[in-house]
């Protein structure tokens, strides 16, 4: 049973440009795409693209734009159904897509940076164009599950949860699949590793938590 569905003229808006800019990456490159939908569960398309990345590129730009618009949309409805001392209007879902993209951004290059300081570019390169690559497909399936949610099923904490939980599930299965990718590089230099995984995989979010629990 479908509920009422209230104005929700900027979501709508939202999501519009959401579909637009997938469809533009589509029409770009369409076989690129075809085995991108498939990364969950192949390989194939880390394999192949991973060899020929740019540092700018317009594909993963596109998919990159709809990440930052669908997680702040998905933010806006957690706290619109988490809370209710939070107005949701345009200045916070703007406030929020900049903050999930200049998070994103600035977390690549200082991982960049190190990997320059280090000499492992080519490393890091490769490992990030896989992790990026699976923060985009968290982007495509957001999505569907945010219209879901607008329009269909009222959102409620074991909702919510469940989604934060498959999102999960799928950003651990690309951080796995990047890990067993560098598999031997990772057992001879195990404390960096260990290191890394703190400083930058663990730490940013945790400081993100306490800011906004305090």
């Amino acid at each position: 049973m479908l509920r009422e569905v209230p104005s929700h003229t900027l979501y709508i808006f939202l999501l519009l440009i959401g579909l637009v800019t997938i469809a533009l990456a589509k029409s770009i490159a369409p076989k690129r795409f075809n085995d991108f939908i498939l990364v969950i569960s192949n390989s194939r398309y880390l394999k192949i693209y991973g060899k020929d990345q740019k540092f700018l590129d317009y594909y993963d730009g596109l998919l990159f734009l709809n990440l930052v618009i669908s997680g702040a949309i998905f933010c806006a409805l957690c706290l619109e159904h988490l809370t209710n001392t939070v107005q949701i209007n345009v200045t916070l879902i703007f406030k929020l897509a900049v903050g999930i993209g200049v998070f994103m951004l600035a977390k690549v290059l200082l991982e960049r940076l190190i990997a320059s300081l280090f000499e492992i570019d080519t490393i890091i390169d490769n490992y990030l164009f896989q992790k990026i690559s699976y923060k985009n497909y968290l982007g495509l399936l957001l999505l569907p599950i945010n219209a879901i949610l607008i329009f269909s099923i009222t959102p409620n904490k074991n909702i919510i949860y469940a989604v934060l939980a498959i999102l999960f599930l799928v950003n651990l299965s690309g951080l796995i699949t990047s890990f067993k990718a560098h598999q031997n590089e990772i057992k001879n230099n195990y404390f960096y590793f260990i290191l890394y995984l703190c400083a930058l995989e663990i730490a940013p979010y945790v400081i993100i938590y306490a800011i906004y629990s305090a």
